[in-house]
């Protein structure tokens, strides 16, 4: 009998732990940083397609006419090896042009933020340097008292 309860009891405990994981990971899942996140992470895949497209379309082109060569070329080794350059340099063009723009991005979003905290900060100063109703009043009853205990 004393098995049978403490049985349950154990149960009944670790379906309670289940229970509040359960709702921890659902209060974690449906946070607004990690919903921010997974749309960041679509919105950088297809802006990967953008900046391949314009990196392939455009910028390759216009190096092959600066420097004579072209971008997508390969060096032929022994046999059937090749060192495909043009691929490479793509790669770091591509890099280049998502890390330019994340920056451009992150110091926006910075500049926004510290925009927000300075008109906070300057609402709380204006705040603290008027007193509130009650301290006017407060000061008004304090000064009626004083007139009234003095005469």
């Amino acid at each position: 009998m004393a098995n049978e309860n403490k049985a349950k009891e154990m149960a009944a405990a670790g379906a309670e732990k289940a229970g509040g994981f359960l709702k921890e990971f659902k209060e974690f899942a449906l946070k607004g940083n990690v919903m921010d996140m997974a749309i960041g992470v679509i919105i950088g895949g297809a802006f990967q397609d953008i900046v391949t497209a314009l990196t392939e379309n455009f910028i390759n082109p216009i190096i092959g006419c600066i420097g004579g060569t072209e971008v997508q070329g390969k060096i032929h080794l022994i046999g059937d090896q090749y060192i495909n350059y043009g691929a490479f340099l793509t790669a770091v063009i591509n890099f280049l042009i998502m890390a330019f723009v994340l920056f451009l991005m992150m110091k926006g979003v910075k500049s926004i933020m510290e925009l927000g905290k300075k008109k906070q900060e300057e609402a709380a100063a204006e705040a603290a340097a008027e007193p509130s109703k009650e301290e006017v009043l407060l000061t008004e009853i304090r000064d009626l008292l004083a007139a009234q205990n003095k005469k």
